[in-house]
């Protein structure tokens, strides 16, 4: 029912005549109550005998979908910042790289190793994984902390399987779904 609904309310916008491509629209997503309180329980159910002690998650929509997750696994919730943004971020922040994106970019994220330490089973969650370069670089930032990152968890995963399984990757739908 749930990937049904996902489905019905996503839709593939084009960005007008100077783009080579159509972008995603996943706005329907958090309009629909009954979706939106579906989804944290359904994506910590992807993980269901893991028991995460923490769930990270990057800005934008990881600031929605994080706490949805963390509320249904019984969990804490630290959010990855990106950098360059204008917000104003308390604690000091581990940085990494990601690997080049499905656009070519490499972003920066940071987490708060305060926020995140030594004990902690992290999942990882994000709405859209495609080339998996920000899911691999919060892996890193959580091991270096000191956790251990129990697996990542997405709406939907267009990614290659080389690139799913070393961050154990389950998602509700593949690219193929959309």
């Amino acid at each position: 029912m749930l990937s049904r609904r996902l489905v019905e309310l996503f839709r593939w916008v084009d960005p007008g005549p100077d783009s080579s491509h159509l972008v995603s629209d996943t706005s329907g997503w958090w309009r629909d109550p009954e979706l939106l309180a579906g989804l944290g329980p359904a994506l910590a159910g992807l993980f269901p005998a893991a028991r995460p002690t923490v769930v990270v998650a990057p800005e934008v929509t990881g600031l929605l979908l994080g706490p949805l997750v963390a509320v249904a696994a019984g969990a804490g919730f630290v959010p990855a910042y990106k950098d360059g943004g204008e917000r104003r971020r308390v604690g000091v922040l581990s940085w990494a790289e990601t690997p080049p994106d499905h656009r070519g970019r490499r972003l920066r994220l940071g987490l708060d190793h305060a926020r995140l330490g030594p004990g902690d089973r992290v999942l990882l969650v994000d709405d859209w994984v495609d080339s998996g370069a920000q899911l691999a670089a919060l892996h890193r930032l959580a091991v270096a902390g000191g956790a251990e990152v129990i697996g990542a968890a997405a709406v939907v995963t267009t990614c290659p399987p080389a690139v799913a399984e070393p961050l154990r990757l389950r998602a509700l739908l593949t690219g193929d779904h959309l």
